[in-house]
């Protein structure tokens, strides 16, 4: 079994796409008009408009995460963040060093979800 992508699922699929464009510096692919998908090396991270889990009977549910972090590993912690610009309602934890050496930007997308922008340390 190989892994091969995450979904957020969401009402708000141009909002979502838009705030994901600015955090990764890529534009999605948007193959079709309730779904974009951004591609990298270690899978596929896509969104979802909730008109495709429709049959799904209220499964999944926009904007109710609680339990997952999406993270991307970046060369710079303190610059993405500044670069980004968020609203401070909007900043979980302001860059930090973790106890395991991590340095680490907490944030939430317009759905709620946390984002974790973080580096590893110099070896």
């Amino acid at each position: 079994m190989s892994f091969a992508s995450i979904r957020i699922v969401t009402d708000d699929l141009d909002g979502l796409v838009a705030f994901y464009e600015r955090v990764t510096g890529q534009q999605a692919e948007r193959p079709a008009p309730v779904f974009a998908q951004f591609s990298g090396p270690g899978g596929v991270f896509a969104i979802a408009s909730t008109a495709t889990v429709a049959m799904l009977g209220g499964a999944v549910v926009p904007g109710t995460n609680r339990s997952v972090v999406v993270e991307f590993e970046v060369p710079d912690v303190d610059g993405e963040f500044a670069r980004l610009r968020l609203d401070p309602g909007d900043v979980v934890l302001a860059p930090t060093t973790m106890p395991w050496g991590n340095r680490s930007a907490l944030v939430r997308d317009p759905d709620g979800n946390v984002v974790n922008l973080f580096s590893r340390p110099a070896r």
